[in-house]
């Protein structure tokens, strides 16, 4: 939790709305206050190497034991058993593992690691998602149970249609640009005064392209009939798009072709995500009150309910901020509090 610069914007966005307790785990005495927590838990979360929670006494066997409606969520890089087992697993390592690499960048680039911790963010929705699916179990059995989840199948799992192809079809994927590797014509293209990302996939949206550039000789083309053949000739296609494209303005052409049925968007920098209107509309970022930095902003939560709203409530805190917080409502007083400073415990 406490890895980098406390005040970034990497620890604050992720570390907002919690609270901070800091236990050494590896005195009894701290692991005697994590079993009172686990008590009345419904979740515990950790991300430690494998066999570190079973040398600490943490393991979900020993979790269980304290209360059976606990749920452990494991996160690691390679999953909780297996030859990889004691390995450590960082994003960008499991970005080169899971094959991600080798369909991202340009043709003939070589392999490019995405511009996000997508393995660390994949593995972590899959996570929650567990977390939900056996906490909505226990309503029925009211047993926990363990959530193990791992970087690197995670990451595979959302190359989705790439590791498909594979397995079903035994094509193997590899980087395709800017380019759709399957549907065209799919991809970045040039106006007069930018670039924009054209989304036409499927025989509708590929007629409605066609008309919106008043190009219906296209769909009498035999080249471009279907959507693979369309692929096949994709060359020869967006050679025949991009002079039209680059005619007129990217604000013609993202209006022209929306209102045609045919998705295109443009390609924002950080700066321009912020200022644009839906965006805004959103409210995807909200302001939040720190005591170091002042007022900040925030990445909303994408997760919209309609009757119990996420909010921005407090910023990261602080090392071991609530330590004192927490343990009083455990029913420590003040003096245990003080001796558990003294002997290094919290």
């Amino acid at each position: 939790m406490f890895a980098g610069d406390r005040l970034g914007g990497d620890f604050q966005n992720l570390n907002r709305n919690k609270r901070s307790l800091t236990l050494n785990l590896k005195k009894q005495e701290a692991r005697d206050i994590f079993y009172r927590l686990v008590k009345d838990a419904d979740v515990v979360v950790e991300n430690w190497r494998p066999d570190v929670k079973a040398r600490l006494g943490l393991d979900y066997e020993a979790l269980k034991k304290i209360n059976p409606r606990i749920i452990l969520a494991s996160i690691s890089g390679f999953g909780q058993g297996g030859p990889y087992v004691s390995r450590p697993g960082f994003d960008q390592i499991i970005q080169g593992m899971s094959g991600l690499m080798s369909v991202t960048g340009l043709p003939g680039q070589g392999p490019v690691r995405a511009g996000l911790a997508v393995g660390d963010m994949g593995a972590g929705t899959f996570a929650a998602i567990g977390i939900l699916l056996a906490l909505f179990e226990r309503e029925r059995s009211g047993e926990g149970q363990w959530v193990d989840v791992s970087l690197l199948h995670s990451l595979i799992a959302l190359l989705d249609f790439q590791a498909a192809r594979y397995l079903v079809e035994g094509d193997v994927p590899s980087s395709a640009g800017n380019d759709h590797p399957t549907s065209s014509p799919m991809g970045l293209y040039e106006a007069s005064d930018g670039l924009f990302n054209l989304g036409c996939s499927g025989e509708g949206t590929w007629r409605r392209l066609c008309v919106a550039l008043n190009r219906n000789d296209l769909l009498a083309a035999p080249e471009y009939s279907t959507e693979k053949k369309r692929v096949e000739h994709r060359k020869a296609l967006n050679g025949i798009l991009g002079p039209i494209f680059r005619t007129k303005t990217l604000s013609y052409w993202i209006e022209n072709l929306n209102a045609n049925g045919v998705p295109a968007g443009p390609v924002y920098t950080m700066p321009q995500v912020f200022e644009d209107a839906q965006v805004k509309h959103l409210g995807v970022a909200g302001e939040v009150s720190s005591q170091e930095l002042g007022t900040i902003k925030l990445v909303t939560s994408p997760v919209r309910l309609s009757r119990t709203p996420a909010a921005l409530n407090t910023a990261a805190p602080g090392w071991g901020e609530h330590s004192r917080e927490v343990l009083s409502e455990l029913g420590f007083d003040a003096g245990e509090i003080e001796q558990l400073e003294k002997d290094g415990v919290i």
